[in-house]
């Protein structure tokens, strides 16, 4: 979980830099932002707005709406992700109800059954905690493992990868790291 919850952070972080980026007039920002965020936030619209055209169009609206509008974005106040999203749905809500003063039935029931996936604050609080404890107990472990079981856990590094790296036999490296785990389980658990 707490692998998660850090990558989940740092792209958080990263899409709130690049907003503020936006404020200041950077295109490549909004470039990078768009390819960010472009998938997600067009299903979004399709949920609302199920005709592909009409949702391609509030798309463009959308990321225009972010170039005009990239100042007023708060990282305090919510994620990056929820602000994008909240823009995009109003903004498909608003061309529903524009299609319906011209005939086509409006259904607020689908703007409402979007999920919004964005952790609650006690949760983020409780993963930030256990990322706390978790990055003191590693360090409790001595370098090579603590470099070792990052690795494999966090960086997704075969144990046959970092037995060559260690230069150490593969049961070795695989009894260490069982050892290490085993450390890391009871400083948890204390």
């Amino acid at each position: 979980m707490p692998q998660a919850g850090g990558s989940h952070e740092a792209a958080r972080l990263a899409l709130a830099q690049a907003i503020g980026d936006i404020a200041r007039g950077d295109e490549r920002a909004l470039e990078a932002v768009y390819a960010r965020t472009s998938n997600k936030l067009f299903g979004i619209i399709l949920t609302v707005l199920p005709a592909r055209h009409e949702a391609e169009d509030v798309l463009q609206e959308v990321y225009l709406t972010v170039w005009e509008k990239a100042a007023q974005f708060d990282q305090r106040r919510g994620s990056p992700i929820t602000w994008l999203a909240t823009i995009a749905r109003n903004r498909a809500i608003d061309r529903r109800r524009s299609l319906q003063a011209v005939g086509e039935p409006l259904r607020d029931d689908l703007a409402f059954a979007i999920e919004d996936t964005t952790p609650i604050a006690s949760d983020q609080i409780e993963w930030r905690q256990e990322r706390e404890r978790l990055a003191g107990c590693l360090e409790t472990l001595d370098g090579r493992m603590r470099t070792a079981v990052r690795d494999a856990f966090l960086k997704g590094r075969t144990y046959s990868e970092l037995a060559e790296r260690l230069d150490v036999p593969l049961g070795t490296l695989k009894s260490q790291i069982r050892r290490a785990l085993q450390n890391l389980r009871k400083c948890l658990e204390a």
